[in-house]
């Protein structure tokens, strides 16, 4: 019956903010095909799925969420080269913490508070 994830939706404040981080951080590739939906946002690639910004007022809480985004909810990606990934993170300033269950991944926070899984492919 499923199949597979199209597209994960996440909320900004900013598209540009966001895709400072998501398209030029993190390398993800502009989606082109994104419609006038009424407000700000943009489509990014993901393989075969996407990831939705979309700049609307957002009804959670950004404060307050726990210090390791593995104990809060959040978006799981696998990368190439976790070191490399993770020198680039600190090199912008972004901070992380190391997964508690031994796998190689970190977890880092988009600058809306957005919680990042990023799992080394085995």
């Amino acid at each position: 019956m499923i199949l597979n994830i199209h597209h994960v939706s996440l909320i900004v404040a900013d598209t540009e903010c966001a895709l400072a981080f998501y398209h030029d951080l993190l390398g993800l590739p502009l989606e082109p095909s994104r419609p006038d939906l009424g407000f700000p946002g943009a489509w990014l690639r993901l393989g075969p799925a996407q990831i939705h910004l979309l700049e609307l007022p957002n009804p959670d809480p950004v404060s307050g969420r726990p210090e390791h985004g593995g104990r809060d909810r959040h978006l799981a990606l696998l990368v190439a080269d976790l070191d490399a990934l993770a020198e680039r993170l600190q090199g912008a300033g972004v901070g992380f913490t190391r997964s508690k269950s031994g796998r190689r991944a970190i977890f880092c926070r988009d600058p809306d508070g957005n919680a990042l899984e990023l799992i080394e492919e085995a």
